[in-house]
């Protein structure tokens, strides 16, 4: 027999003190959500007939996650990230707010405080045998003009999936520039050829895609923030054509504008055009910005990153 408390009004009273609504003190807005996440709480509890022993490896599972600092990994994994995407896009529509490059996940792996350069930038600390990288485009806006002065943020892994300062054996800001475009809203950087990752296999996260029957693995992928006075702040990352895990992404980022065509050289007169003379990859990607004049939109959410503030 199952029995349901949720709907009594004892509960009820019951959650609200818990939530803090009894009281003039605190937050407002923290108690309407904590209230919230308790009655659905106790609701999936009660629907599911959620044993204690369940519950507490319900709780332990959040403490490992805390402490393997998975969290990010795992809102990605569910989804969520990508969700809130799919709602400011849908918010975007409603106000009839169109084009631009399409936004995508951050990820939780970005380091503020890059290095600043004018026009072009090497992103490699030269320590990593990867395939040499050339990426080059432009930031336009959503009539195809150029934006001078805009920054292009790129952050991505290594040959073995790591990112600098996440990976105490990578120099710091491996990996990570930011690069302010010329007068003709032009970008250009060396780097590596990324590769893509896995979650950590022994990790909480992991473990939980393991019970969905799903795996972790992200294709290779370059992260970008790209900024401009009177532009959209722009969060997206482009991911690289040909890769195995391409539309199976465990993160759910790929999107069809977003996937940029890699082309591999080997060692001859398009190499020494590019003062580089062994095997390199090029990539070509235009990013375009949506203007705007609200001070808040030019500016990326708020969020706790790693160096920032």
């Amino acid at each position: 027999m199952t029995v349901r408390l949720s709907h009594t009004p004892a509960v009820q009273r019951f959650f609200e003190q818990a939530s803090g609504l009894d009281n003039d003190q605190g937050s407002p807005r923290m108690k309407t959500v904590v209230q919230r996440v308790l009655t659905d709480a106790i609701k999936i509890i009660e629907d599911l007939r959620i044993s204690p022993e369940e519950f507490w490896k319900a709780v332990n599972y959040l403490n490992d996650l805390g402490s393997r600092q998975e969290a990010g990994l795992l809102v990605a994994g569910l989804g969520l990230e990508h969700y809130l995407d799919l709602l400011m896009d849908a918010e975007d529509e409603a106000a009839e707010l169109a084009g631009g490059t399409p936004r995508t996940i951050e990820g939780p792996l970005y380091v503020a405080g890059a290095p600043l350069s004018k026009h072009e930038a090497r992103l490699d600390d030269g320590q990593d045998a990867g395939t040499v990288l050339f990426m080059q485009g432009r930031v336009l806006d959503t009539d195809g003009q150029p934006v001078a002065g805009a920054i292009v943020d790129v952050w991505h892994a290594n040959t073995a999936g790591t990112y600098s300062y996440f990976d105490a054996s990578q120099s710091e800001f491996n990996l990570r520039r930011r690069i302010e475009t010329d007068a003709m809203g032009r970008y250009h950087f060396r780097s590596i050829v990324p590769s893509g990752y896995g979650c950590p296999p022994d990790g909480p996260t992991q473990h939980l895609l393991d019970q969905l029957g799903r795996h972790g693995q992200r294709p290779a992928h370059i992260h970008f923030f790209i900024s401009a006075p009177q532009h959209r702040h722009l969060t997206t990352q482009i991911n690289l054509a040909g890769d195995e895990y391409l539309h199976d992404d465990f993160a759910y980022a790929t999107r069809d504008e977003l996937i940029a065509d890699i082309h591999f050289f080997d060692e001859g007169a398009e190499g020494r055009a590019q003062d580089y003379n062994g095997r390199f990859a090029e990539i070509t990607f235009d990013f375009h910005l949506q203007r705007t004049d609200e001070a808040k939109a030019q500016q990326r959410l708020e969020r706790m990153r790693a160096l920032e503030g």
